[in-house]
């Protein structure tokens, strides 16, 4: 990608010194030209310096009258960056050669004599495809890496999830993850193990609401052969599973008193007692924990602990619900859309504007679990390659909402323009406020009013000018 006030650079591949000369200075007022006069050098340079896009000569040494070399020199040069764009430069006589070098990989020719004029849009009609082609991959790489350790999110809340998260997976902390229903906490908890240096042990989640109140202990714990009626042979727990990895506790509000007294001593003493056993038992496992619930209510009406309060919420990480990231909404519905499509086969399906607004517009109780499974549902049911409210089971929207809905839209596209501008000019304000054509004390206002954190190169940036 280009830097700011920098010029794009072009490989200029032909055997004729004076014809290399001479587009270099007519092309350098635009471009960075870079010259190489035969196949083996143009592989080197291009190697080197990454140009997007190249000016190839067919006839090149060692045989100069065949267009051999030329077509060998595409497939070397399209093997190293399958975007590039090469323009094949041909003499009027030569046609059939150059459409051989557009099915080899060229993306245009050019016939003998030059006319720099026509060159010049030529290559700018390049340079533009090329940059839009490298936008819409980085774009698409993003999605399908499914963002930060597979959840998506460009808000202010999000963002500060993810810094947590990377503080906090160092260390081996205990920590508590609050959020509502759907919003992604296992997620968050899985993340922190990835990025721990427990990533290569288990990662054992369990659902404490989902077990029943007589099996829990046995299913944290472990049990003895013969420890109650049932208990045939000796079996271990969820906790001793997790051993050199991390236990992932979720809902740990409906945990029942009489278990989390015994969790209470696992997290002090670090060792365990299986159900009808004796034998403590030394367990290295990190602890990570997460609730819906108001636990610190729960420990003033007497339904949780204090103390087991205190040792799990050692670093609380809030999740956001998805009604206070709006912004968040069309890059999670493209991203679902994406893999449900891709699923059904069904991949010129998209959203409807009145779809966006839609969504946008919405409460969304269930959050992002709720967003997934109308995305996918609509996916089904949409009768043309256009989803719309009703495929989503939602209400269109009029009147005093539409109004709302359109700050929201237009909040939403200056929040992408924002983002975009700033990767594309690696956080530089400057550059980035230029290319919106504002000033940057109002690219700071905007960015501020619309949660985008300021880049980490600001400081750098402002002392540099």
């Amino acid at each position: 990608m280009t830097v700011a006030g920098s010029k794009n650079t072009v490989l200029v591949v032909d055997d004729d010194e004076e014809i290399r000369s001479q587009l270099k200075w007519a092309l350098s007022d635009e471009y960075d030209p870079i010259l190489a006069q035969d196949r083996v050098s143009a592989v080197e340079v291009f190697s080197a310096r990454k140009p997007m896009v190249v000016l190839l000569d067919l006839g090149l040494p060692p045989n100069p009258a065949s267009p051999e070399e030329g077509l060998q020199a595409i497939g070397d040069l399209l093997a190293i960056d399958k975007l590039a764009k090469i323009i094949v430069v041909t003499g009027q006589t030569e046609k059939q050669n150059a459409l051989r070098a557009v099915g080899a990989g060229a993306s245009d020719f050019l016939c003998k004599p030059i006319d720099v004029e026509e060159l010049k849009i030529i290559l700018r009609r390049a340079f533009y495809v090329a940059q839009l082609e490298r936008e819409y991959r980085a774009m698409q790489q993003r999605l399908d890496s499914g963002g930060f350790e597979g959840m998506l999110g460009n808000s202010r809340g999000m963002q500060e999830v993810f810094a947590a998260i990377r503080k906090v997976a160092t260390t081996d902390a205990p920590v508590l993850i609050l959020g509502e229903s759907g919003t992604g906490k296992e997620m968050a908890a899985l993340a922190i193990h990835r990025r721990s240096a427990r990533k290569d042990g288990p990662f054992v989640p369990i659902n404490c609401s989902a077990i029943p109140e007589t099996l829990l202990e046995s299913e944290l714990f472990g049990h003895e052969k013969g420890a109650f009626t049932g208990a045939h042979a000796q079996r271990k727990g969820r906790i001793e599973s997790a051993v050199g990895g991390t236990l992932f506790l979720d809902e740990i509000g409906d945990l029942p008193l009489a278990i989390q007294v015994k969790l209470l001593r696992f997290l002090q003493e670090r060792t365990i007692e299986r159900v009808g056993g004796r034998a403590r038992i030394e367990i290295d496992t990190r602890v990570v924990a997460a609730t819906n619930t108001d636990l610190q209510k729960a420990v003033a009406e007497g339904r949780f602990r204090e103390d087991l309060f205190y040792r799990l919420a050692v670093v609380v990480i809030r999740i956001p619900p998805l009604r206070d990231r709006v912004g968040d909404i069309p890059l999670l519905a493209r991203a679902f859309l994406k893999r449900f499509a891709g699923e059904s086969g069904h991949d010129q399906i998209d959203f409807s504007p009145s779809a966006f607004a839609a969504m946008q517009n919405h409460t969304w109780p269930g959050n992002v679990r709720e967003l997934e499974n109308r995305v996918r549902r609509a996916v089904i049911m949409a009768n043309s390659t256009r989803i719309d409210p009703v495929d989503l089971e939602l209400a269109g929207v009029s009147g005093s909402e539409l109004v709302r809905t359109l700050q929201d839209a237009r909040q939403a596209a200056e929040r992408e323009a924002i983002q975009v501008a700033l990767n594309r000019h690696g956080g530089r304000i400057a550059a980035a406020a230029a290319e919106l054509q504002i000033s940057r004390p109002t690219l700071y206002e905007l960015m501020d009013k619309l949660g985008i954190q300021r880049p980490r190169t600001e400081g750098k940036e402002s002392a540099g000018e």
